[in-house]
């Protein structure tokens, strides 16, 4: 099954909803940045898509990629944060990590090198944690 994918028209106005319940600089600072964060999780499927967990590496690309490419001038942690996990929503998967467990789990993400494979790493392991299936109701 294709997952439903995320597209800049999705993300930019959940991006300003995100700036104006917490404030920051609006705008965007590259958009080919944006760009290539949203298109790196339909890269991993079309070569991965049989992968265990698929549904939580390409939600954990799309925050990795927000965060690292930093596409908008300010808000990048939170849209990339919100992205990844709306992806997993969008895509029949439950999140219910704590507040301050996200809120360091991004941070750490954030605090790694661009794209380093090691705080991908963990931040995937951290959606594990904090995500399953959803259960389907008749």
């Amino acid at each position: 099954m294709t997952p439903l994918w995320l597209e800049e028209s999705d993300i930019l106005p959940l991006h300003e909803k995100l700036l104006a319940l917490n404030g920051g600089a609006e705008g965007i600072r590259d958009t080919g940045l944006l760009q290539s964060a949203l298109t790196r999780p339909k890269n991993w499927w079309h070569y991965n898509h049989t992968a265990k967990d698929a549904i939580l590496h390409m939600a954990n690309l799309y925050t990795a990629g927000i965060i690292g490419n930093h596409p908008f001038i300010d808000g990048n942690k939170r849209t990339g944060f919100i992205t990844g996990i709306l992806f997993l929503e969008l895509n029949g998967f439950d999140f219910f990590a704590p507040e301050e467990i996200a809120t360091r789990a991004v941070l750490s993400l954030a605090a790694s090198s661009q794209r380093s494979t090691e705080g991908e790493k963990t931040y995937f392991l951290f959606l594990k944690e904090y995500s399953k299936k959803a259960e389907l109701h008749p």
